[in-house]
């Protein structure tokens, strides 16, 4: 009686440690790990169109994570959407005339934003707006104006 008591322990052990494993890996897989460290300064980008881009997508610099988007808002003035990310305070280095572009991970995987530094003098700053951005490719786009130039050509 006293082993099968401590068989029971050690698959209810194993039990609970599996499940915070799974709780853990759910948790870096959908970003969710790093809401509280988005320490460093914000900074906006207008986009024609993000695509798929969510809250929590990374933010690359030479395919290094620097950052986080926080939000994905639409100006009625320009008529654009409006991504706020946040840049690490390590990353204090930007040109003012960086360029932003959002794309894809693989051919369907998530999209995220990628950083190309500039030559301005001037560096990103708190609140700072990066004008030079490029778009997301939309994929459906992409097979529509290439059916609309196989049937005109033939």
């Amino acid at each position: 009686m006293g082993s099968s008591r401590k068989t029971e322990i050690f698959v209810g052990a194993f039990v609970l440690a599996s499940l915070i494993a799974f709780f853990v890996l759910a948790m870096n897989i959908s970003n969710l790990g790093s809401l509280g460290s988005d320490k460093g300064y914000e900074v906006t980008a207008q986009f024609d169109n993000v695509g798929g881009l969510q809250p929590r997508a990374k933010v690359t610099l030479s395919g290094v994570s620097v950052g986080r988007v926080t939000s994905i808002g639409y100006d009625k003035e320009s008529y654009r959407a409006v991504v706020t990310m946040v840049i690490n305070a390590d990353v204090d280095y930007l040109p003012s005339d960086s360029q932003a572009s959002i794309y894809t991970s693989g051919l369907l995987g998530e999209q995220y934003i990628s950083l190309e530094p500039g030559a301005e003098d001037d560096v990103l700053a708190n609140g700072s707006q990066i004008t030079l951005t490029q778009s997301a490719v939309v994929l459906e786009e992409i097979i529509g104006k290439f059916l609309v130039s196989f049937t005109t050509k033939n």
